[in-house]
């Protein structure tokens, strides 16, 4: 039977694609616009092309999900995914020029997948369970950045005319017990005037023990800054203004971190032993040091198909702990080893965390960073070499489908 080879390049409102027989023959070369008639209408002509079996369609696209890939998969399609670098490679092949154009990369991206497809990534459908987990992840990502942001604009206010309340923390996208001080004492002037009992009730509501109310008082009756008439007004009012909006950020980001972690109580609830649910990998994965549940959400949101394969050297590539090396005709024979930039930035960012927490608090990654470290290893090589070791760590515990023991893992070193 013979295959067809469908390229799409994905776009916000219109798709181009590119249908090529086994012979790179063009079959059908059009635009589809993104609306549920026009795509299900496309889906239709290529499935004419193959007599209505499904299963004679490779499709790929850049992209690794949306409507166009899941109604594909929904068919019975077979679909795959590239990188953009990747797909970059394969354009210079057709374009000496480098020419960038849509129907260009569509016909790339069929022609490639007839010729080199071992360098696409198979997609498969998601578990909805997975596909919530992966939202949830991204948005908790997202309402931290704007709590940053906003963070940093109250900061840059508050450096004009107000260093004191900067010298008591500097975390102000998470710190609410410095919002509820500003408004209690916005100015130099109010603080100068404030009853020490304000800041008594103050820090009993927020349980702060790191300053007494007398410290607190002290930094802030310290001599204000000398600025222009109306920079302390200003600057107040613009403080006054952002924080509402820190406030409910931060409640939105909290609310999103504990439907995370109700999605993972849930999925390590014993009751379904089937292999073929990625989700059932949480148990294992959250019963390892430093991993927690953000961490751990990110990892089975964007690690989802290497860790379902079990494929310890796509997931160390995926998440940046494997390294780059380069060889070439120089003076030494010795490759260069570099830090890998061709990762999924939030997979770096989850082990990154995940092994910056584990060195604090489980012995054996502990030392295994001191050796790191003593061997001349910077913090974050030392960081990388800890995270790919928890990496294959976890892999070796989803093929054996055992938790993490710290015993068995002290005996199975010592014996």
């Amino acid at each position: 039977m013979e295959v067809i080879y469908v390229g799409i390049d994905w776009g916000s409102r219109v798709h181009a694609v590119c249908v090529l027989g086994p012979d790179r023959k063009k079959l059908l070369e059009q635009e589809v616009r993104h609306d549920g008639a026009a795509i299900r209408e496309f889906v239709e002509q290529i499935l004419e092309l193959v007599d209505g079996d499904a299963s004679r369609i490779v499709a790929g696209m850049e992209a690794p999900r949306g409507t166009m890939v899941e109604v594909l998969l929904d068919r019975g399609a077979q679909v795959f995914s590239i990188s953009p670098r990747k797909l970059e490679r394969f354009r210079e092949r057709y374009s000496e020029a480098g020419a960038k154009d849509d129907a260009l990369d569509a016909y790339v991206i069929a022609d490639t997948l007839l010729s080199d497809r071992k360098f696409y990534r198979p997609i498969q459908l998601p578990e909805p369970e997975m596909v919530r987990l992966r939202q949830l992840s991204r948005t908790y990502d997202s309402f931290t950045d704007q709590a940053r942001a906003l963070g940093n604009q109250i900061v840059d206010q508050l450096n004009r005319y107000y260093p004191q309340l900067l010298r008591l923390s500097d975390s102000w996208h998470e710190t609410a017990w410095l919002w509820a001080l500003f408004e209690a004492a916005p100015t130099p002037q109010h603080a100068a005037s404030l009853h020490p009992s304000v800041i008594k009730k103050l820090l009993k509501s927020h349980r702060v023990r790191r300053y007494t109310h007398t410290e607190i008082l002290a930094e802030l009756r310290k001599e204000p800054l000398h600025v222009a008439p109306g920079v302390v007004a200003a600057a107040a009012g613009h403080v006054a203004m952002l924080l509402p909006v820190l406030r409910a950020v931060h409640q939105q980001r909290k609310a999103c971190s504990q439907q995370m972690e109700q999605l993972l109580t849930q999925a390590c609830e014993p009751g379904d032993d089937n292999p073929e649910r990625p989700h059932r990998d949480a148990a294992l994965l959250l019963s390892l040091p430093g991993v927690g549940i953000h961490n751990g959400a990110a990892m089975l949101a964007e690690a989802t198909m290497a860790l379902q394969e079990r494929d310890y050297q796509s997931l160390r590539k995926l998440c940046g702990a494997a390294p780059v090396s380069k060889r070439t005709g120089g003076r030494s024979n010795r490759p260069q080893v570099s830090m890998r930039r061709a990762c999924i930035p939030r997979l770096r960012e989850a082990v990154y965390h995940w092994a910056r927490v584990a060195t604090q608090h489980d012995p054996r990654t502990k030392a295994h960073y001191a050796t790191l470290r003593s061997k001349g290893r910077s913090h974050g090589r030392a960081l990388r070499g800890v995270a790919d070791r928890l990496l294959k760590l976890l892999i070796s515990m989803l093929t054996s489908g055992q938790p993490y023991d710290p015993a068995r893992r002290l005996a199975s070193n010592s014996s």
